[in-house]
């Protein structure tokens, strides 16, 4: 993920599909998007329930993401885990996010509960409606879960609104804003019980992602 406030860099993150900053993603396969996202009409930040057949809006999608991947300090934050065992942190009942790295590729390991949908970006940004035009002019990913490539939809521009903890890596404050959400964007529905992996692989201007799931999909 990448944050711009005030025209400038903040700071940088990968997730889920998120990863390093600069250079082309290591491994993988990479192509455009290939679904451009419906423009739903859910409030920012409401908890409307994701499944296959009702998946989070545009706007909700981005403002639960954001608030979720800053809602922990570095220590303990899902974006700067190294093997999956953050992976659980402050995970809401009816979806379940991924996350990427401050710019290192890692391997994670991480298990969900059965009948939960699961979303994660390919590579996403924070900023204004100028900054998400550029970004995601050259925006462009992939996903392949199990072996096989996953459509993305492109999220162009939305009005999100996102709160932070007090120290969380993204920010570093506990204050509410309002930002522009753009990236491209995986909803997956639940998955079956079992092992599964997911290949995450993104790049935009000069930031790219390179993240490897290992997933396990247990009891609900």
């Amino acid at each position: 993920m990448k944050v711009r406030t005030g025209g400038a860099a903040l700071v940088t993150m990968a997730l889920a599909a998120l990863v390093g900053c600069g250079g082309s993603p290591s491994g993988g396969s990479e192509g455009s998007a290939e679904t451009e996202t419906e423009q739903a009409s859910a409030a920012p930040g409401s908890a409307a329930p994701a499944s296959a057949q009702a998946r989070l809006s545009p706007a909700d999608l981005q403002s639960r993401w954001w608030t979720w991947a800053m809602s922990e300090p570095e220590r303990t934050n899902p974006v700067a885990d190294e093997d999956g065992s953050e992976c659980a942190r402050n995970q809401p009942q009816d979806v379940w996010f991924l996350a990427g790295t401050f710019g290192t590729r890692v391997e994670r390991t991480c298990g969900i509960p059965a009948g939960v949908p699961v979303a994660v970006p390919l590579v996403n940004l924070m900023s204004d409606p100028a900054d998400c035009a550029d970004f995601m002019s050259t925006a462009k990913g992939s996903a392949v879960l199990d072996g096989e490539k996953v459509d993305s939809e492109i999220i162009r521009g939305e009005a999100i609104s996102v709160q932070g903890v007090a120290g969380n890596p993204v920010t570093g404050t506990d204050e509410r804003f309002a930002a522009t959400g753009c990236g491209l964007w995986v909803q997956l529905p639940p998955l079956e019980r079992g092992k599964h992996t997911l290949a995450i692989r993104g790049q935009a201007q000069d930031f790219s992602v390179a993240v490897d799931y290992s997933l396990t999909v247990g009891a609900a």
